[in-house]
């Protein structure tokens, strides 16, 4: 029917079985990932499971791939890339070779910056193969339900998934991937996102994500596609900022494409 349409568009259900808690009162989502919550605290001893901050969920040691390990408080004021990756999937190998190159750029331009690795491999040994070619921080991998938390707070759905904090532990974008693997020289660090984007081979991955408005153009001529993004960008920008206000992501994504 079309209202179960409705609601599969709303919350942007991408695979089943999908349980998602939300706030009768406010109807804000409060937990995309019910299926682990369930798992996780089958008592309901956490109810009832809304987001906490970031650093209450990542409290604990980190590990360093020498072994060293160091207090997650050391993260603070740093901006953070939550990375949920493993060995055994191709795309996050790609992505961790890359994200090496970007994470060295960065601290070399004086930024504050740190990764988080979130394991998602299928043991301690795959888990420490991954990590040894990793020059940042990880969650300990005897520290299921701290992997877990952390899984939860984003509603993460599949991997590779970079997430970028603010200094504050605030969501910048969820499309780290994207974004590294657009932007090679991290010109755009912290990627804050931009109200129109360009399409992309890299970026189309996006367009799996929820309604999506494209403006296709004809590329030859050079200016025609900075002119587009001058049309839908003033509209973009308000949409934006009306569902911002309401602490809620906007319902449209908006691309220019060329050919």
């Amino acid at each position: 029917s079309l209202l179960q349409l409705k609601l599969w568009n709303k919350y942007r259900v991408s695979n089943i079985p999908s349980l998602i808690f939300i706030d009768a009162s406010t109807g804000k989502v409060v937990c995309r990932n019910g299926l682990l919550v369930i798992r996780d605290d089958p008592e309901g001893l956490e109810f009832p499971w809304g987001p906490k901050p970031f650093s209450e969920v990542v409290a604990g040691p980190l590990l360093r791939n020498n072994g060293q390990t160091l207090d997650s408080n050391a993260l603070e004021g740093s901006h953070v890339g939550v990375y949920f990756s493993a060995h055994w999937c191709p795309p996050c190998r790609s992505l961790t070779r890359v994200l090496v190159e970007s994470y060295r750029k960065i601290k070399e331009a004086g930024q504050k910056f740190e990764i988080l690795f979130v394991s998602a491999d299928r043991s301690e040994d795959s888990f420490k193969q991954y990590f040894s070619e990793m020059p940042w921080v990880a969650v300990p991998y005897a520290d299921e339900a701290r992997r877990s938390r952390l899984n939860r707070l984003y509603g993460i759905q599949g991997i590779p998934t970079l997430i970028v904090l603010d200094s504050k532990g605030d969501v910048i974008t969820r499309q780290g991937r994207v974004e590294v693997l657009n932007d090679i020289e991290c010109r755009e660090f912290p990627w804050h996102p931009k109200p129109v984007l360009e399409l992309t081979d890299s970026n189309a991955v996006q367009l799996n994500e929820g309604p999506c408005l494209v403006l296709f153009v004809d590329s030859e001529d050079d200016g025609e596609s900075e002119a587009a993004k001058q049309l839908i960008q003033p509209i973009a920008e308000k949409i934006i900022a009306k569902y911002k206000a309401k602490e809620e992501e906007a319902p449209l994504l908006f691309f220019v494409a060329g050919e």
